[in-house]
């Protein structure tokens, strides 16, 4: 039987954040052939900064299930 994609999310809570983030990187090069060096090195140092941000309590984080549903909100789902 297929793994369903609640599993796949499930087993990722346990995985370190730089393993999901190879996990998701691994997908797009698979799905779209990947993303110009350029890009993903500002995305990378993007996000850098975002997570020192949080970490050093200079921003607070939004927990993912208000972002997921002020996400539907704006979507009109």
């Amino acid at each position: 039987m297929p793994i369903t994609l609640d599993q796949i999310v499930e087993e990722t809570r346990e995985m370190p954040g730089e393993v999901v983030a190879e996990l998701i990187d691994r997908i797009m090069v698979a799905r779209h052939g990947g993303m110009e060096p350029s890009v993903a090195e500002s995305w990378k140092t993007e996000t850098d900064r975002r997570i020192a941000e949080i970490e050093s309590r200079k921003v607070k984080g939004v927990p993912l299930e208000e972002s997921l549903a002020r996400a539907r909100k704006i979507a009109g789902l």
